[in-house]
């Protein structure tokens, strides 16, 4: 079997999606390990977009999970209030489920049982959407949620 060559262009064309709610976390915790990552030459995708109420997610954003290696999805407060945040970490399921994207939550402020079972916040955000996609939203909410993953709460100075 032969070697792969350097020509071949790579599999992935991110090392990593990050999945976050701009409004909890965009100025602070995402932008400083957005920069970490790139720092470390870590090919990393995130988009820099606030979508407005109505808009939907780019294909350019879903060929960018698709063609991903990791998902980083970063659970805060607001995760959940966020429609888009919610089709993007159904599309991450559905890749993770495929076998060719690995999910690593990040659970920032949150417990991580409120988005397992999405009480607390979680529970507010979805009674506030629109039904026919909430039980869908729910079952990526959970399996997410039971991947290991990190809770910033249990870091020191996180």
């Amino acid at each position: 079997m032969a070697a792969s060559s350097s020509s071949t262009p790579p599999r992935w064309m991110y090392d990593v999606f990050l999945s976050f709610s701009g409004k909890d976390t965009r100025k602070n915790f995402v932008d400083h390990f957005y920069e970490a990552l790139v720092r470390h030459n870590i090919r990393t995708f995130k988009d820099d977009e606030d979508l407005e109420s109505g808009s939907s997610i780019s294909p350019e954003l879903l060929k960018a999970i698709e063609g991903s290696r990791f998902a980083i999805v970063i659970f805060s407060q607001n995760y959940a209030s966020s429609p888009w945040c919610l089709d993007e970490l159904v599309k991450i399921i559905e890749c993770k489920n495929r076998g060719g994207l690995t999910v690593l939550p990040v659970f920032f402020h949150v417990d991580p049982s409120d988005v397992r079972k999405q009480t607390g916040s979680f529970t507010e955000a979805l009674e506030y959407h629109d039904s026919n996609k909430v039980s869908t939203w729910r079952q990526a909410l959970t399996e997410a949620a039971n991947t290991a993953g990190w809770n910033v709460e249990n870091v020191a100075n996180g």
